[in-house]
């Protein structure tokens, strides 16, 4: 009798098993949950190029955070500008998780400078895009050590909108401008030649 009770009770588990898997949409050839994750990262594509992501992501991101908070002077008054509205700070939060998460997408390898084709508008004053690229890939770590400043930027960015510091706003944004220029100096400019080279 104990011996049939327990077969019932081990096929009802098995039966809440295979219901549950199969809520789940699971089977039994079904990898782990983990193995599933990987080949999900594994499986990334790369479709937007540096400047695609630049100019649709970062740059408005962060012109949104600059424009958010300073000082505007003129020759009547001088202006202290700061988010004050609920719906400001929310403008401040959003700009910070695009910088966040624009990072990411910085680093995730594969990705050129510009569209194919693309020319520099000032050639001489920036790199043609292919060189770019060609410095992206020699100088991967760096590239990557940029992306991730601006990250961390960003969420200092971010704790600044939650708490409504605009003096942590506008100290993150000065680091981040200094951020920002210390990659274009290294990726997008040409190298500076030594002042005893160029005499």
């Amino acid at each position: 009798m104990s011996r049939q009770i327990a077969a019932v009770v081990c096929a009802a588990a098995l039966c809440a098993a295979a219901i549950c898997a199969a809520m789940l949409g699971l089977t039994a050839s079904s990898p782990p949950a983990a193995a599933q994750h990987k080949n999900a990262a594994g499986d990334r594509q790369v479709y937007a190029t540096v400047k695609d992501l630049m100019e649709s992501i970062i740059d408005p991101s962060a012109d949104a955070l600059w424009g958010a908070v300073g000082t505007i002077a003129d020759k009547e008054k001088v202006d202290e500008r700061s988010p004050k509205t609920p719906e400001e700070w929310l403008d401040v939060r959003r700009a910070a998780v695009r910088i966040i998460e624009g990072g990411n997408l910085l680093m995730m390898p594969g990705r050129e400078a510009a569209p194919a084709g693309t020319r520099s508008e000032t050639p001489g004053v920036e790199l043609e895009p292919p060189q770019m690229t060609a410095l992206i890939k020699k100088k991967r770590k760096s590239f990557d050590a940029f992306a991730r400043a601006l990250q961390v930027i960003g969420l200092e960015v971010l704790r600044a909108s939650e708490n409504k510091n605009a003096e942590l706003l506008l100290e993150a944004g000065g680091r981040m401008e200094n951020v920002c220029e210390g990659c274009h100096q290294t990726f997008w400019y040409p190298p500076q030649k030594p002042a005893s080279a160029r005499n």
